[in-house]
């Protein structure tokens, strides 16, 4: 039976559209100075990812089972309830990092930041090229 491809896709529709649309004027702010940081970091330019994420750079991964697929290194959802900071690898093995970082929260592979007021923006910087140097790292080793 083939391996069903991930539902979230890289689209043609434009980053900067999406941006325009975010209903919250300072949560439209963040999102386009998060997208230049991880342009930055990644050396590669947002693309839309289904319909509410931006994602930069892509990695073809094939797991030990067989599924396979393609996916981004770095990535960015500003959703309501915050902005939510995608990372192949995630951001949990930056602990130094997150500790200086201020206001956030993790998940399995996201870092949640409601605003970025509350976070340090210096720190955040250095977290976001650390997290996009391990996951171009961890890409390689996916394939």
């Amino acid at each position: 039976m083939p391996a069903r491809p991930n539902k979230t896709q890289v689209t043609t529709a434009s980053v900067a559209d999406f941006i325009a649309k975010v209903p919250d004027e300072q949560k439209r702010s963040d999102a386009a100075m998060i997208v230049a940081l991880m342009e930055k970091a990644t050396k590669q330019p947002g693309r839309m990812w289904g319909q509410a994420i931006i994602g930069f750079g892509e990695v073809h991964y094939v797991y030990a089972s067989g599924r396979e697929g393609d996916w981004f290194l770095m990535g960015l959802s500003p959703r309501k309830a915050a902005l939510s900071l995608y990372a192949l690898g995630g951001y949990a093995a930056h602990t130094e990092l997150l500790a200086g970082l201020g206001k956030h929260t993790l998940g399995v592979g996201c870092l949640y930041i409601k605003q970025l007021a509350d976070v340090k923006l210096p720190v955040l910087k250095q977290l976001i090229q650390a997290a996009a140097k391990a996951a171009k790292t961890q890409a390689m080793t996916v394939k």
